[in-house]
């Protein structure tokens, strides 16, 4: 039998390391941070971002880790060095990695212990939408290195 929890797990630490990659690739650390005409949101911002939608959602809701979301400092904060920021995506990674332990297929049968857009869903269709999140986030990630890392 495939073990669908765990084929998730695979995808999430997968781009997680690819934007583990793509804050390395900026020659500039200071471009991590940086925003220009209609970018106003950048590569350090929608890295804590991302940071604090997998601790939320993961580890408080189904890892029982405790994490408590601030999600306004996810887009007021600025400046964090390039190795924190690594280092938290090492921890959101090893928090997954636990959380997951713990899921099999019948968990992502269960519904979601919370509610988004005023809608119950199972477990695994909140996981393809957290992913689809990450996946869209990861790309503005590469655009923006892209475009303002010059």
């Amino acid at each position: 039998m495939i073990n669908y929890s765990a084929q998730f797990l695979d995808f999430f630490i997968r781009d997680l390391n690819k934007l583990k990659e793509e804050l390395n690739a900026y020659q500039n650390e200071a471009n991590i941070w940086k925003t220009d005409r209609q970018i106003s949101n950048s590569a350090g911002t929608l890295t804590l971002h991302l940071i604090g939608n997998l601790n939320h959602f993961f580890g408080a809701s189904l890892g029982n880790t405790g994490y408590v979301r601030q999600r306004d400092l996810e887009f007021s904060t600025r400046d964090v060095p390039r190795t924190m920021l690594i280092s938290d995506l090492d921890k959101a990674i090893a928090m997954m990695q636990a959380t997951f332990a713990n899921l099999d297929n019948a968990s992502l049968e269960q519904i979601f212990p919370i509610m988004k857009h005023d809608k119950h869903e199972t477990t695994g269709h909140f996981m393809i939408h957290l992913y689809g999140h990450l996946a869209y986030h990861l790309g503005q990630v590469n655009y923006h290195r892209r475009l303002l890392d010059a």
